[in-house]
């Protein structure tokens, strides 16, 4: 059901596995990829040449979930299985949301920018966003095509997201806010041209920003995301599942916004039921009073403390021109770890 049960495959860590790296050189793989719904199949084999910027994307989704999620009790964990973040996608949480949207928002600009890069003959740059110019610039370079590399994610990720369930619900709404937030974060990019950098020419074009900032923005979307109740009625097609705000009070969740139903664990202790792999020997901020803390993060166990020396650069010299030299020296920390 989820879209990271077909776009992660069975894999150690952060690497995508073979079977999407070489897309683009063997079409028929599309076939052998595992757990792909006729719909996706048909995507996969007329857009194959894009396929590989579409497990990039999932990729790019991953590291930056794990970089959100570094000093929190559940940090976004892969392990060699097919489902690859384990039982925890399997609930209706804040986690699972937060998955499928940055996962799909990393498909969407892997896929724009690869088009805009020129890797792809069936996309390219995005010639319709312009409009007029503003004072003192013009119109140039490559407006990154996001509209398509949106179209690229939803069409593939949504594509077992079609049932009639709460869970379905829920998935296409948090993929939906993962793509909306590219479109809210691109941003004009200008070039100045002219002798010795006048500008007496400058040229703009619609850029995406670094996924840092989409990371950033999903990650204040998780914080703020809304609790849903699951309803039921009969339709003519049978009994349908929707989606409501749990507290009528609160504003209700945009096309922007994450949503989810179930609670999350603590993520204390290990628990294979949950996927929580608990908290035991994870690094924490001793100086910290947020969730990175080691009271926060060690979940009132207490905390280990050992000394560790490492070698850095220091006392760097700059030389004209133009190099710079460095001594090495040997600094030691102390490291914070939970009981």
């Amino acid at each position: 059901m989820a879209l990271t049960s077909l776009l992660f495959p069975p894999c150690r860590s952060l690497a995508v596995g073979h079977q999407y790296s070489s897309l683009g050189s063997q079409p028929i793989l599309c076939g052998s990829i595992p757990g792909l719904v006729p719909k996706q199949l048909r995507f996969c084999r007329n857009y194959v040449e894009i396929m590989p910027s579409v497990a990039e994307g999932v990729k790019i989704g991953i590291q930056e979930c794990q970089h959100q999620f570094r000093g929190r009790r559940w940090n976004c964990t892969t392990i060699n299985d097919k489902a690859i973040f384990g039982p925890v996608l399997d609930k209706a949480t804040r986690e699972s949301a937060f998955v499928h949207a940055i996962a799909s928002a990393g498909v969407a600009f892997a896929v724009t920018r690869s088009c805009a890069e020129g890797s792809a003959t069936i996309c390219g740059c995005d010639t319709r966003h312009k409009g007029p110019p503003g004072e003192g610039w013009k119109w140039g370079g490559c407006s990154e095509d996001v509209d398509f590399g949106s179209m690229v994610s939803r069409e593939f990720a949504d594509a077992r997201e079609n049932r009639p369930d709460a869970r379905s619900a829920m998935n296409r709404q948090n993929n939906e806010a993962g793509r909306t937030s590219l479109n809210d974060n691109m941003f004009l990019k200008c070039k100045c041209h002219g002798l010795s950098g006048s500008c007496e020419v400058k040229t703009c074009w619609w850029s995406q920003p670094d996924f840092r900032v989409i990371g950033d923005y999903m990650k204040d979307k998780y914080d703020s995301a809304s609790e849903m109740v699951v309803e039921k009625h009969k339709e003519s097609r049978g009994w349908v599942e929707t989606l409501r705000p749990k507290f009528t009070f609160f504003k209700p969740p945009t096309e922007r916004d994450l949503v989810y139903y179930e609670s999350s664990p603590n993520f204390c202790e290990p628990n294979p039921e949950t996927g929580s792999f608990g908290t035991r020997d994870r690094a924490c901020n001793l100086t910290s009073h947020g969730i990175d803390g080691c009271d926060l993060l060690c979940c009132g166990r207490g905390h280990n403390t050992r000394t560790e020396k490492r070698k850095e650069k220091c006392h760097c010299i700059f030389h004209w021109c133009c190099y710079v030299s460095c001594q090495e020296c040997v600094r030691v920390y102390d490291v914070h770890t939970c009981k």
